[in-house]
């Protein structure tokens, strides 16, 4: 059984850095495509980035690249978003999801698992 549990979000200032953890207590991570997905009030959730199971791929959002970085670790059944040089309209829930199906290159979010999310606030 999949259980995500998020963490590591906080207030920052602009021009900061955080690195937000994902853990699955049911150890089925390491066979799943990964992704972190946040949401701001009054916003549709978007996706920020997403690994391939094996950590072989990566993607990531128009507004994020060359500043977030996820990756990996499987022996610890772990996901991890790197946030740097954050700007306040990164604010928002960061969500981990991950993939229904086993195996795969990309999560979806209409077929994924979710965590409950962490709150992500960059004041200016």
């Amino acid at each position: 059984q999949v259980q995500l549990a998020e963490s590591g979000g906080g207030l920052v200032q602009a021009g900061d850095s955080l690195r937000l953890s994902c853990v699955d207590s049911g150890r089925t991570l390491f066979k799943r495509a990964m992704g972190w997905f946040r949401q701001a009030p009054g916003r549709e959730r978007e996706l920020v980035a997403r690994i391939s199971w094996n950590g072989g791929s990566t993607e990531y959002g128009d507004s994020v690249k060359g500043r977030f970085t996820v990756s990996r670790d499987n022996a610890e059944n772990t996901v991890y978003l790197q946030l740097n040089s954050l700007k306040p309209e990164d604010t928002a829930v960061y969500y981990c999801a991950a993939a229904k199906g086993v195996y795969g290159v990309y999560v979806e979010g209409s077929s994924a698992y979710w965590g409950q999310g962490t709150q992500v606030t960059v004041s200016s």
